[in-house]
């Protein structure tokens, strides 16, 4: 299974935060699937960070590659499709991962409900 990590996840994950579900935890950990992390994601945590709504204080890309996941290059295409997406949910770092979940028939670990509304693959961080 391809898995691509919400940036809350990927914050828990790193964090080794018990917020993240017992299921999420098993299914990233699992050496079957592959946990992909957007570049989107990155820049939405970098954002955060620098306008001091997140405290992340590690390299987020060299904490990304220790728990050996992968980056998730932005395409043309992907850029593409986020912008054509129905206007169901508005945050253009979770419209990329919409697209770009659709493009790879990815599961997308999140909590946030409006992932739901697309017709994609969707698992409780």
């Amino acid at each position: 299974m391809i898995l691509l990590l919400d940036s809350h996840a990927l914050v828990w994950w790193l964090a080794d935060d018990q917020a993240l579900t017992r299921t999420a935890r098993s299914v990233i950990a699992d050496p079957a699937n592959e946990v992909l992390v957007s570049a989107a994601t990155v820049w939405e945590l970098a954002i955060k960070r620098a306008a001091g709504k997140l405290e992340v204080t590690t390299d987020i890309p060299a904490a990304i590659e220790a728990a050996g996941f992968t980056g998730l290059p932005i395409t043309l295409a992907d850029a593409e499709a986020a912008a054509s997406l129905p206007l169901r949910h508005r945050d253009p770092f979770d419209r990329m991962l919409v697209a770009q979940a659709a493009r790879l028939d990815a599961v997308v670990l999140s909590r946030d409900p409006a992932f739901a509304s697309y017709d994609i693959h969707v698992m409780p961080a």
